[in-house]
């Protein structure tokens, strides 16, 4: 429940208003991007006790953290995510399973489309006039 509840949540919102939104609101980045911060230094702490999430077993809980702490870089920083030692070896534990190189090879047959003004128009209808 804390990834998908709070993790998951913030996260989200933390790299919409910080990367993705159409206007700069400083209240609601301020607010996001400490929640998140905070939950991964939350996680990071929880890693220091324990090799995994929930003690020396891999789980579908780290599977679970490994989605959104992958994006850890992206949306606090290089500088800070490298802080975050113990949740970045999770990150590169998991990330070298046979299933997460899959993932990665499989992503990069695929061709992501950027956000452009189409789909910012697509993405951000509330905003149309």
């Amino acid at each position: 429940m804390f990834v998908a509840s709070g993790l998951g949540p913030f996260v989200g919102q933390a790299v919409h208003f910080k990367r993705f939104a159409p206007d700069l609101i400083e209240y609601a980045l301020k607010r996001y991007m400490f929640e998140a911060e905070r939950h991964f230094k939350i996680l990071d702490a929880q890693l220091g006790r324990h090799r995994y999430m929930l003690g020396d077993v891999y789980t579908i809980v780290d599977m679970a953290v490994w989605g959104w702490a992958r994006t850890v870089s992206y949306v606090l920083g290089d500088e800070l995510a490298a802080t975050l030692k113990n949740l970045v070896r999770l990150v590169d534990e998991i990330s070298a399973r046979p299933a997460a190189l899959r993932v990665a090879e499989l992503r990069g047959r695929h061709e992501f489309k950027e956000i452009d003004d189409d789909a910012r128009r697509i993405l951000f209808r509330h905003q149309a006039a």
